[in-house]
């Protein structure tokens, strides 16, 4: 049995990655690709997952357009980490595939068509998620799961001191979600921080000697620098495949079944994920908080499945 899944994504070269990861996953079935604004605008958002699809020789999966703003914020892109394209590092070509409109119907349509089957994988800010939940409240109870990126507790926040970046973009999005009754589970900075590429991940990448692994090698390169110059580690965290690796491969990851609000009103801390690891509040537990990951493991499964995508011709 193949687990059905629809990617809501921001790409971002680790977006990218994780579309690949799933791409090359014969347990998953990508049943649709959904774009958000996030790390880069909505044109840019759309433009690079039909490219991620064409790369990986998927472009029979359909890709549509969703929310171009937070639902009531300015938009906060991240182009200062991803480059201006948001899929700097790889000079991929302008895909021919068609981009579609109604990313929140999609997610609506397909979850309400196969009850209890759909699994949502948001890699970005959740705004297309909570519309759909807005739209149409039946959903929560009908999804299998919902397994975001997103969040940060004991590692605190990378866009603020307190607030992780895809919560902080649209916090009161992220607060519907958590508040849905959805069975969530959420893998949070505590996890992806563990998630770091080393030379040798990288060079393994390189040696595949296929366009998947040359492109994946040249988006991580660029990306780690970032990360390399603001926190002095050895590479950079893959956020998003973590998402996808989890579906795959749970048994390498650890967390507890705990309450998490958000903050949506403080100017000190909006957007941070306030998480009751202690369980020291009556508050009912609402998501599965990942705070581990068996790294090694992480990127065996990573580099096998990306070599299993289409080679240069």
């Amino acid at each position: 049995m193949t687990r059905k899944i629809i990617i809501d994504t921001d790409p971002g070269q680790d977006d990218a990655v994780a579309l690949l990861l799933a791409f090359a996953s014969a347990e998953l079935e990508v049943m649709g690709v959904t774009c958000v604004a996030g790390n880069v605008p909505l044109p840019l958002t759309t433009l690079n997952a039909r490219k991620i699809c064409e790369l990986a020789g998927r472009a029979d999966c359909a890709v549509y357009a969703g929310a171009d703003a937070p639902l009531s914020r300015p938009l906060v892109t991240a182009e200062n980490v991803h480059g201006k394209t948001g899929l700097d590092g790889a000079d991929l070509p302008e895909p021919a595939m068609k981009l579609w409109p109604g990313a929140v119907d999609f997610i609506v349509d397909t979850v309400r068509a196969h009850p209890g089957a759909v699994t949502l994988c948001p890699l970005g800010p959740l705004t297309n998620i909570a519309t759909a939940l807005k739209k149409a409240p039946d959903i929560a109870g009908k999804v299998q799961e919902i397994v975001l990126m997103g969040g940060g507790y004991f590692e605190q926040g990378n866009v603020t001191p307190s607030a992780e970046f895809n919560i902080y973009v649209d916090p009161e999005a992220a607060e519907i979600v958590l508040n849905s009754g959805a069975k969530i589970t959420m893998l949070p900075l505590d996890c992806t921080h563990q998630a770091l590429t080393t030379p040798a991940h990288v060079a393994g990448f390189e040696r595949m000697g296929t366009a998947v692994g040359d492109a994946v090698a040249g988006l991580t390169h660029f990306f780690e620098r970032f990360d390399k110059e603001k926190y002095g580690s050895e590479g950079a965290p893959l956020h998003d495949p973590c998402v996808i690796a989890y579906l795959l491969r749970p048994e390498l990851f650890s967390g507890r079944f705990v309450n998490v609000e958000i903050e949506t009103e403080s100017e000190l801390t909006l957007g941070a994920t306030v998480v009751d690891w202690w369980r020291v509040t009556k508050r009912a537990p609402n998501a599965t908080f990942i705070r581990s990951v068996d790294a090694d493991g992480f990127f065996a499964l990573l580099t096998e499945r990306l070599a299993r995508l289409p080679v240069r011709s």
